[in-house]
């Protein structure tokens, strides 16, 4: 098993959803998953356990539980600052055509997402669902609960405290509101350009 490093997110001027301040606290949190990830495949390597696996507890089981909580922690966080800022804050191009075609219009959509942002207790993701070959907004209460498995994660909004209290202390949805007018659409054209035919 390889070793994540941490990838560098730095706060800049294009970002308006959230202070500088807001930002190094979540980023912070973001560090720590990718520790702790690489804590728990260390003791996988060093010393699982395995002969002891047992579904009502063993250290093996503790490991393995986790492993997806904290490994999602670190992709979910990477994909949310990705997609946070830059200076094409505007719907457009292959993405805004594929939401309209699954939504009918962008207005239809980003009331699903407000509501399901406001519903969720962790987070809330646009993807496409290659299943039934759809866009859907899923909810997650934690980074290992909700997720539609071979799904492709397109917009990624964080709504735990951490990712707003800072600013937005319990205002939750002024702080949806301003995560829709900073989402960085040249990001999610190309997570979108991924998933369309050649």
């Amino acid at each position: 098993m390889d070793q994540l490093n941490k990838l560098n997110f730095e706060f800049n001027n294009t970002i308006n959803a959230v202070s500088k301040k807001q930002y190094d606290v979540h980023l912070a949190l973001y560090e720590g998953y990718v520790n702790k990830i690489n804590e728990i495949w260390k003791e996988l390597r060093q010393d699982p356990q395995r002969e002891k696996a047992n579904a009502t507890y063993s250290k093996y089981r503790g490991l393995k539980k986790e492993e997806p909580f904290a490994l999602n922690g670190v992709i979910l966080h990477e994909l949310y600052f990705e997609n946070l800022g830059g200076t094409n804050n505007t719907p457009n191009g292959a993405a805004l055509d594929l939401i309209n075609s699954y939504f009918g219009t962008y207005e239809n959509w980003k009331q699903d997402f407000i509501a399901c942002g406001k519903a969720a207790r962790g987070w809330a993701v646009l993807c496409y669902d290659q299943r039934s070959k759809s866009l859907r907004n899923i909810l997650c209460d934690r980074h290992d609960e909700g997720n539609v498995w071979n799904a492709y994660p397109i917009i990624i909004m964080d709504v735990y405290e951490h990712a707003y209290f800072v600013d937005y202390q319990n205002r939750k949805a002024d702080y949806i509101d301003r995560f829709l007018m900073d989402i960085n659409w040249d990001v999610i054209n190309r997570r979108v350009r991924r998933i369309l035919p050649r």
